[in-house]
């Protein structure tokens, strides 16, 4: 998977349904998408919040983006953060560790963000096996289904689990002759009192930490389907 800043459950969800988990950083940067950025709910409503990085483009990878030197970002999400959910049942427990996570200095994104996945990971108290950079494994001549099936080979893997929108991507018969089980795992609906009536569904991590004891979590990490397919 590519890194995301503070995900959605499903993607810990999927780091819990694996052994193994390769943070996909030497593919290309999609402008838009969730790399760098994420949604909390502030005043009933969503609020987008980013990691400000230099010179975004389609054309350069993952591990070459950098942190923008702006000035007070860190402090700004911080005082967001702490101004949304100030009165969320877990917010003296959580926000200590946030506050560890978004005070990294490291000003190249990649890193900033397999840290922060690093300390949910052991915040979560999962066990699986992260490796932080897909450039071990020396393939990036190979592009899509070949390559995750290369690497999967070096790994000797019998299964390979993705999130729902691979199905599209990925070949059922491509993986059964390399002797490999393809799946695809689909969250099921979490619902949890927030602070308005109408539940806002799918946020960042953040606000599931946030109205949630770690104990509850946990237990929302197996709330999940695997289904076989893809593309035939």
């Amino acid at each position: 998977m590519q890194p995301y800043l503070f995900p959605y459950i499903g993607y810990f969800q999927l780091m819990r349904a694996v052994d193994k988990f390769v943070i996909l950083d030497d593919v290309t940067y999609i402008t838009g998408g969730w790399i760098n950025r994420n949604r909390i709910l502030v005043n009933g409503e969503t609020l987008l919040f980013t990691v400000p990085i230099t010179a975004a483009s389609r054309n350069k990878l993952i591990q070459d983006l950098e942190i923008a030197d702006q000035r007070n970002w860190r402090d700004k999400l911080l005082k967001t953060i702490a101004l949304a959910y100030k009165k969320a049942p877990c917010f003296e427990t959580v926000y200590p560790l946030l506050e560890r996570i978004i005070r990294y200095p490291s000003r190249t994104l990649v890193d900033y963000i397999g840290h922060s996945l690093l300390q949910l990971h052991g915040y979560l108290g999962l066990k699986t096996e992260l490796v932080k950079t897909s450039r071990d494994y020396r393939n990036q001549d190979l592009k899509g289904q070949a390559r995750i099936l290369d690497i999967c080979r070096r790994e000797n893997a019998r299964e390979y689990i993705n999130a729902p929108g691979g199905a599209a991507l990925y070949s059922t018969s491509g993986f059964a002759e390399a002797g490999i089980s393809l799946k695809f795992l689909q969250p099921r609906t979490i619902r949890y009192r927030q602070f308005g009536d109408e539940f806002v569904a799918w946020l960042s991590i953040i606000d599931v930490l946030m109205f949630n004891p770690l104990e509850q979590v946990r237990g929302y990490l197996n709330e999940y389907d695997l289904t076989p397919g893809g593309a035939s």
